[in-house]
């Protein structure tokens, strides 16, 4: 009994131990490109930190578009930029919604987000067999409400930079 009473004691000194950091709940230093403020003013100009950062890895869509806006196109031109200049890396685009509308509605709005951001990148001479892109519809969203604030952050194309030839 001694045994078992010890080991209760122990789990409640860790989880009690657990509770005092104040800084929990920060992200640690990831930025999810949404205004975290965790910047890596350091990090070296070719490596994915910084194109997710500085250049910015996300483009954001009005309801039920996939038009690219003129800030849109901003950014891409900057991670086209990127992307000619960083040769060894290769890239993902995924296509998100928000959660208005069906599953197979939103899947393939993504795709088409996805394919808008694929295209306008090649279009800026990013060569076509470096890049691919993936749908999500709604399945992956940033923030979770029935609220215009939610949904505007969920209806995006996020560039995933990845080293290596073999996409």
């Amino acid at each position: 009994m001694k045994q078992i009473t010890r080991v209760v004691l122990l789990c409640a000194a860790l989880t009690a131990g657990a509770c005092t950091n104040g800084n929990r709940f920060d992200n640690g230093g990831f930025n999810d490109g949404i205004g975290s403020g965790n910047f890596d003013v350091d990090a070296d100009p070719s490596s994915p930190v910084y194109f997710q950062q500085t250049v910015g890895d996300r483009v954001f869509f009005t309801v039920d578009q996939h038009v690219l806006t003129d800030d849109a196109k901003f950014v891409l031109s900057s991670q086209a930029s990127w992307l000619r200049s960083n040769a060894d890396y290769l890239a993902v685009v995924e296509g998100h919604a928000d959660e208005q509308g069906t599953r197979e509605y939103n899947l393939a709005l993504g795709a088409r987000r996805a394919n808008a951001v694929m295209e306008y990148l090649i279009a800026q001479g990013v060569p076509r067999e470096r890049l691919k892109f993936v749908t999500y519809g709604k399945e992956r969203p940033i923030e979770i409400c029935s609220e215009e604030a939610c949904y505007s952050k969920n209806r995006r194309a996020v560039t995933i930079i990845s080293a290596g030839l073999g996409l």
